[in-house]
């Protein structure tokens, strides 16, 4: 299909939950098609498909040379003491701020077919699975930073060039 353009904070779709895929829709083919296409572009590990302007729980990764989707995810577990890691969003493009994530990760979903998906992970793919389940619950990797450091990232977002052009 095709790669799809991100939105940026501040657009209302990225505050909202998503809603349940229909894996029956005629749609969710093209969806999961759109998702890959957008996660392959360099540098991205994960898009979520309100980052693409769908309202629908889905999400495509991209870690360590590992495409995938997941349809319909839950976030089932964390392991591990929260560690501070630097943290972006192509959603809050050139940027990124230390924020606390837990070390383990395992998501669980369906493929196209219905089929059940478990991923699981440690480092930047147990990051990615909560950046993107935190996506499709409507929230934003910036809500869970320390607060004085949300106070600057605030700052910053409301001074770059893509806030202030919009």
């Amino acid at each position: 299909m095709t790669s799809r353009p991100i939105r940026l904070f501040g657009d209302p779709i990225l505050r909202s939950p998503t809603d349940p895929v229909d894996l029956g829709h005629p749609s969710t083919r093209a969806l999961v098609e759109d998702l890959l296409d957008t996660v392959r572009e360099p540098g991205r590990a994960g898009v979520a498909a309100n980052q693409i302007g769908v309202g629908l729980r889905a999400f495509s990764y991209n870690v360590n040379g590992e495409v995938g989707y997941v349809l319909n995810p839950v976030l089932v577990s964390v392991d591990g003491e929260p560690e501070t890691m630097d943290e972006g969003c192509l959603s809050v493009p050139g940027m990124s701020f230390p924020r606390l994530r837990y070390p383990q990760a395992t998501v669980r979903g369906v493929d196209l077919a219905g089929v059940e998906v478990v991923l699981s992970g440690e480092g930047l793919m147990a990051q990615a699975l909560q950046h993107e389940c935190d996506h499709l619950d409507g929230h934003l990797y910036i809500e869970g930073l320390e607060p004085e450091i949300k106070r600057d990232a605030m700052r910053v977002i409301r001074e770059s060039d893509w806030f202030l052009n919009r």
